[in-house]
Formats: structure tokens, C-alpha cells, sequence
């Protein structure tokens, strides 16, 4: 297998899937190209999902919402949606997966305790998805 592309994708791209791809930037073994992207991309990123990223160190420095790229999903090796929102038509090829992640807000958890608990939610199936590329690779993951 080659250097792996994976594309996080979200509504606004402003949170989950920027969350997603920072977490992967931030824990991968090896080359792992990112991207992320909304299908309807809002204008700034969320404030809390950047400060949540701070804390364990993954950086959004120069990212921003933006739309889904053609070129970029007809190319990927996995396009991961984040959440029940977001819906892609997929390139023919490209193996894409939904993250039904947590939703918080759902058991009254709001503001920063709820983007602390979709951001381990989303490492940990980050974690979950480098394990298995590197399985595929025929290493292991660090």
C-alpha cells in the first residue's frame, strides 16, 4: 500500500472533520496524507474544537471550513463522514465509512465538556483507523 489519503468530511467543516484530521495529522506513524471539507462549509472554525485540539496538541494552525474537492474524494483511499448530517454521493472506488460519533448535547452536555467528548470519540476511532492502515501496511502502529 502507498502513502494513504484520507478525507474527513462533516456539514460545515468547521469541527468534527477538522477535528478528525488534525487528530491523524497529529498521531500518524508515517505519511498519511489529509484533507477535510464540508458539504455546505461554514465560514470559521469552531472556537471550542480549536481549543479542545490545543489541549492535546494537534494544530488547526492555517486551516479553515472548505468545500469538498472532486478531485480529492475521486482520489482518496477512504472518506470518512463524520456525524448524521453530512451525505456524499461517493466516487465510484473510494471506500467510504459514516463516524456516528457521540453526540453529547443529547444527554444535556454542552459547551466545552461536550467538543472534550467528541474529540476523544474521534481519537479514538483515528487511533482505530491508523491501526488498520498500518495493519494493511504490514507494520505497526506506534
Amino acid at each position: 500500500m502507498t502513502t494513504p489519503t484520507v478525507l474527513f468530511i462533516c456539514v460545515r467543516n468547521s469541527g468534527k472533520s477538522q477535528m478528525a484530521a488534525a487528530l491523524l495529522r497529529r498521531a500518524g506513524p508515517g505519511p498519511v496524507r489529509v484533507h477535510s471539507a464540508g458539504t455546505d462549509p461554514g465560514t470559521v472554525l469552531n472556537p471550542l474544537s480549536v481549543q479542545v485540539l490545543e489541549e492535546v496538541g494537534a494544530d488547526v494552525e492555517g486551516e479553515h471550513p472548505k468545500p469538498v474537492d472532486p478531485a480529492i474524494a475521486a482520489t482518496a483511499d477512504r472518506i470518512v463522514v463524520l456525524g448524521r448530517e453530512a451525505h456524499l454521493d461517493p466516487p465510484p472506488g473510494v471506500t467510504v465509512e459514516v463516524w456516528d460519533t457521540d453526540e453529547p448535547s443529547h444527554r444535556g452536555i454542552d459547551g466545552i465538556e461536550r467538543m472534550r467528548l467528541i474529540r476523544d470519540d474521534i481519537a479514538t476511532r483515528v487511533r482505530t483507523l491508523l491501526a488498520e492502515f498500518a495493519h494493511l501496511k504490514g507494520t505497526s502502529p506506534q
